[in-house]
């Protein structure tokens, strides 16, 4: 974690609220995936944070992307594309995978000449990529279970099991090449059963598609979900990766190509958010502070990832519990109502949010005007803001 003393520095420097990434720590997180799988190519979940001095340090250091939206798919475009040739003489497009499984006929017209990788999960994505993007390889998206998932999402996606293999078939009549499954156990995924019920579900749908001569079918793509250490009681990184290679190792050919969509295990410890108190009161025999930033803001993810934040104060000495509420003249706007801070902070002092770099910044809106952190960079080879 980044030095209270640094964090001050850089907020006397830039202002507050400010939102300080880590790129040592990115670095370290994917250095971490690829030691424990190693047989996994990571395809960053750019929709965890896509701010473009993550795609730069990620794809430096050998990631893939998923995207999913044409804003997304440029991130990746334009800054792979600015960097020096020998930096990206390995840039490929089928390093890319557009996941989001269901596109509207614009945005598959303009993915078509670049022939990546597109997840679909209906019949009617099939005739839609039929017309509009014919050249793109598909990958069936299926329905697993999600149990014990944080953030739920075999409700909207996903195909049954019971009708993949008769979807991959519709796509090959129509001239498609399905290329392979893929599946997402849910965000924040702390259940390592999830992944082992959806690979035995994923190796039978394969079995199936190769009993009906459809051999092109060898790439699976488990997804994301990797949950990142927010607090003691998430089991070690180590510990998921051991059950995953013992189930590939049992269920799946050296040839088969295994994908994976990391998103916030890699980004969510490498920020730190640094707030300013701007506002001092007792509400019904409870301090209460107002800061500078809240949930329609960096802190969006109490709201939409169901995430909860903690504070940590650059003071110390004698504590009570506290909230703390967002700027906006929303009610809503309530970041913590339960966080243990000194009873001596005052007005101008400020305060930390760590392991906040996942669905931050992304979720944010700008509801009332209220103006977003800026974004400094450190870790990088030259500190950036923006």
């Amino acid at each position: 974690m980044l030095s209270p003393k640094l964090l001050k520095q850089l907020a006397e420097q830039h202002g507050t609220p400010l939102f300080v990434v880590d790129h040592r720590e990115v670095r370290r997180n994917y250095a971490t995936f690829k030691k424990y799988l190693p047989r996994v190519q990571a395809y960053y979940a750019v929709k965890a944070n896509p701010d473009p001095g993550i795609v730069r340090t990620l794809f430096k250091a050998g990631a893939s992307f998923d995207v999913a939206s044409m804003p997304e798919f440029m991130i990746v475009h334009e800054n792979i594309r600015s960097m020096p040739a020998k930096k990206r003489q390995d840039w490929i497009w089928d390093k890319i995978i557009y996941a989001n499984p269901v596109k509207d006929n614009r945005t598959l017209a303009e993915l078509d000449p670049y022939k990546p990788l597109v997840t679909y999960d209906n019949l009617a994505e099939v005739g839609k990529v039929k017309r509009h993007a014919p050249h793109a390889g598909l990958i069936l998206r299926i329905n697993v279970p999600n149990t014990g998932s944080v953030v739920e999402l075999s409700s909207k996606f996903g195909a049954s099991p019971g009708e993949a293999v008769d979807l991959i078939e519709a796509a090959f009549n129509a001239g498609l090449v399905v290329e392979g499954l893929s599946f997402h156990v849910g965000s924040q995924c702390t259940n390592f059963q999830n992944y082992v019920q959806a690979l035995g579900i994923a190796d039978s749908i394969f079995k199936e598609a190769w009993d009906r001569g459809y051999h092109k079918v060898n790439i699976l793509d488990i997804g994301g979900g990797f949950p990142a250490p927010y607090d003691q009681h998430v089991r070690p990184f180590s510990e998921l990766a051991k059950t995953l290679n013992t189930e590939f190792e049992r269920l799946f050919p050296p040839q088969m190509e295994i994908l994976a969509e990391p998103g916030r295990f890699l980004v969510a410890t490498s920020a730190t958010l640094v707030v300013e108190i701007i506002g001092k009161a007792v509400r019904n025999g409870k301090q209460c502070y107002t800061i500078n930033d809240g949930v329609y803001g960096t802190y969006s993810g109490v709201l939409f990832d169901h995430c909860q934040y903690h504070f940590k104060p650059f003071k110390s000495g004698p504590t009570q519990i506290s909230s703390v509420f967002g700027p906006t003249c929303d009610a809503l706007d309530v970041v913590s109502v339960a966080e243990e801070l000194p009873v001596n902070l005052d007005l101008g002092d400020l305060l930390m949010s760590e392991n906040i770099g996942a669905y931050t910044t992304a979720s944010a809106t700008n509801f009332n005007g209220m103006p977003a952190p800026k974004v400094v960079a450190v870790g990088d080879g030259r500190e950036t803001d923006h």
